[in-house]
């Protein structure tokens, strides 16, 4: 399957090791996931800053079972809301502290990115992120 235009230049930024957000070159707001206009001043002149990879985790739910099509060799894993230091939001992958084991995570724990290998990047296009010191 093709890769979404709107999307590679986020996708290719996670398999070379580095977090992206969309950032308008007009107004110098970002905002994620990416769109073709700035939801704040409308502006279509956007592009892709590095983030400093630290946030917050919002919420988050650890599968075990149940996993959408195409994702059932993953299980367990684990997703999660973060809201980045630079003020946007983004679903991601958590990281295990253990062998299939989440149960260190709480709601509001500060979180970082954790680059992986291009190939992971290929098989789930998504940003992985691991507790603080954890």
């Amino acid at each position: 399957m093709k890769t979404p235009a709107i999307v590679t230049e986020f996708r290719d930024g996670l398999a070379s090791g580095k977090l992206l957000i969309q950032h308008c070159n007009d107004c110098g707001k970002p905002n994620m996931w990416p769109r073709y206009a700035c939801p704040h001043c409308q502006s279509e002149n956007l592009g892709w800053v590095q983030s400093a990879g630290a946030g917050t985790l919002h919420s988050f739910c650890v599968l075990r079972q149940g996993a959408p099509e195409g994702h059932e060799e993953d299980l367990p894993y684990a997703i999660g809301v973060v809201k980045l230091d630079e003020g946007v939001q983004l679903a991601v992958r958590l990281l295990p502290s253990g062998p299939e084991d989440w149960s260190g995570y709480a709601c509001d724990d500060r979180v970082e990115f954790v680059p992986v290998s291009a190939e992971q990047i290929e098989k789930r296009p998504c940003a992985r992120f691991k507790r603080t010191g954890g």
